[in-house]
């Protein structure tokens, strides 16, 4: 018998299986600072279909710009119930919806700090790769400046921004787009 790795597999069929017991969706219970945000969306494949089978991985710092993690060495508050991950499945239409807090600024490259931001790990059937992406607040002031987002394009940059919600106040909508017109942009790694 051999213990060597084999080749690349993807997550399907069976992501909900193995997923829905460890499903997260409400990352800051009561009594965690900071402004709580509700965001929803849709995962649509390249031909615009929902993806009903996905999964959203988050990670964020808390609201002080402290990531629950203990390599994170920064001087800043820690928040003993603040979980900073989320996982979140998609429902047979393609949708997401989870709770959060906006998170504080991070460090960032060559000693500058990064806009509020969550990062976003997407899975799902038929992927070899999981894919990497970040969301970022709308009107945010930080977002001018913010280190990684200036890497992407100017007329890309739109597909990483949160929008407010024109249907429930204190909610953003962001929608991940696999393919296509609109794509969201996606990190190498």
């Amino acid at each position: 018998m051999s213990l060597l790795t084999t080749s690349s597999q993807t997550v399907g069929p069976y992501v909900k299986i193995g997923f829905t017991s460890l499903a997260v969706d409400h990352l800051a219970p009561d009594g965690v600072t900071g402004e709580r945000v509700t965001i929803r969306g849709v995962v649509v494949d390249g031909d615009g279909k929902p993806v009903n089978d996905g999964v959203a991985e988050t990670w964020q710092a808390n609201a002080h710009g402290k990531y629950p993690h203990p390599e994170d060495a920064q001087d800043k508050p820690v928040e003993r119930d603040f979980r900073g991950f989320g996982r979140i499945l998609t429902d047979d239409k393609g949708g997401f919806r989870f709770t959060t807090i906006k998170p504080g600024r991070v460090p960032g490259p060559g000693g500058t700090l990064q806009a509020p931001h969550l990062v976003v790990t997407v899975f799902m059937r038929g992927l070899l790769k999981h894919l990497i992406t970040r969301l970022y607040f709308p009107d945010e002031p930080a977002n001018a400046d913010d280190p990684v987002l200036k890497l992407v394009p100017a007329e890309r940059r739109s597909t990483l921004i949160a929008k407010r919600s024109s249907t429930d106040k204190g909610s953003l909508e962001w929608n991940v787009i696999l393919q296509g017109q609109e794509e969201t942009v996606f990190f190498d790694y």
